[in-house]
C-alpha cells in the first residue's frame, strides 16, 4: 500500500515537472516572439524614416495635380527594388513600393531585405510600369498595429466611403505622378480572379464590370475598357478572406 502510495506520488511529480517544463518553453517562446515584434516594429519605424526623408511635400490641396514630390535616388539607396510610392487618403497607408521577381520575396521582408513578419508593400510580379499595365495590383499585410496595409480595412466603413476626399489614390514612380479614383470596395473569399493583370481582347470590360458589381458602394466612376485600374489588396480573417480596393486612372 505504501509502495502504491509513493509510486502515485512520483507519478504526479513526472506529471508536474512536465507541465513545468512545457509552461517555461511557452513562456520562453513567447517572450521571444514578442522581442522580435517589438524589434520588428523598431526596424520599419527607423527605415519608415528613411523613406520619409524622400517625400518633399510640396502642396496639402488634395484638389491640386501634384501634392509631393518623390525622390527615388534616396528611396534606391534604401532598396534599389522601390518601383513606387503609394498613398491612401482616410488610411495610414503612405508606403514605398518594392516588386521583385515573385509575390512571396516580400511577404516576410522589409526594405532592408531581412526577415519581419511584416513584410513590405509589394507590387505584383508581373506588372511592368512601362504604361500598358491594364491592372497594378498591390499587396501587404493587414497588421494589428495598423501597420502595412492594416487600415485598409477602413474602407469597409462609412465614414470613409461617404467622404469623397478619400476616392482619390495617388501613386507615384519614377515616371510620372499617378491619380486614381475609387469604383469598387469589397470583402470577399480568397480567390485569384481580381488580381489578373493581363487580358485578352473583350475580357477586361467584363473583368472591370464584375468588379464593380461586386463592391459595397456604388461610387459613380465611370470605367471602360480604355481605363487601367489600380487594385489594392490585404488579407482579413485569418487569410480566409481578402479586403480589395480598386481604382481607374484619372490622370
Amino acid at each position: 500500500m505504501e509502495e502504491q502510495r509513493i509510486k502515485n506520488k512520483s507519478i504526479k511529480e513526472i506529471f508536474l515537472n512536465i507541465l513545468i517544463l512545457l509552461f517555461i518553453i511557452i513562456l520562453i517562446i513567447s517572450v521571444g516572439c514578442i522581442a522580435k515584434w517589438f524589434v520588428d516594429n523598431k526596424e520599419n519605424e527607423e527605415i519608415s524614416d528613411k523613406v520619409s526623408e524622400a517625400i518633399i511635400e510640396i502642396n496639402e490641396n488634395k484638389d491640386e495635380e501634384i501634392e509631393y514630390k518623390v525622390d527615388f535616388v534616396k528611396l534606391k539607396e534604401i532598396n534599389n527594388q522601390i518601383v513606387a510610392y503609394l498613398k491612401v487618403n482616410g488610411t495610414k497607408i503612405e508606403y514605398a513600393v518594392v516588386q521583385a521577381k515573385d509575390n512571396s520575396y516580400y511577404l516576410r521582408k522589409n526594405l532592408d531585405k531581412k526577415y519581419n513578419v511584416g513584410g513590405s508593400i509589394f507590387m505584383d510580379y508581373k506588372n511592368k510600369l512601362d504604361g500598358t499595365d491594364k491592372n497594378i495590383v498591390i499587396y501587404g499585410h493587414n497588421m494589428k498595429n495598423d501597420s502595412m496595409f492594416g487600415t485598409l480595412k477602413n474602407i469597409l466603413k462609412e465614414e470613409w466611403y461617404n467622404n469623397e476626399e478619400n476616392y482619390i489614390i495617388n501613386l507615384t514612380t519614377e515616371k510620372e505622378e499617378k491619380k486614381y479614383k475609387v469604383f469598387s470596395v469589397y470583402k470577399i473569399k480568397t480567390e485569384d480572379y481580381y488580381i489578373d493583370t493581363e487580358f485578352k481582347e473583350n475580357e477586361f470590360e467584363k473583368f472591370i464590370n464584375t468588379l464593380k458589381d461586386r463592391s459595397i458602394k456604388d461610387f459613380g466612376t465611370e470605367i471602360d475598357e480604355q481605363d487601367n485600374i489600380l487594385t489594392l489588396s490585404t488579407c482579413a480573417d485569418n487569410n480566409a478572406y481578402r479586403i480589395v480596393l480598386h481604382a481607374k486612372q484619372i490622370n
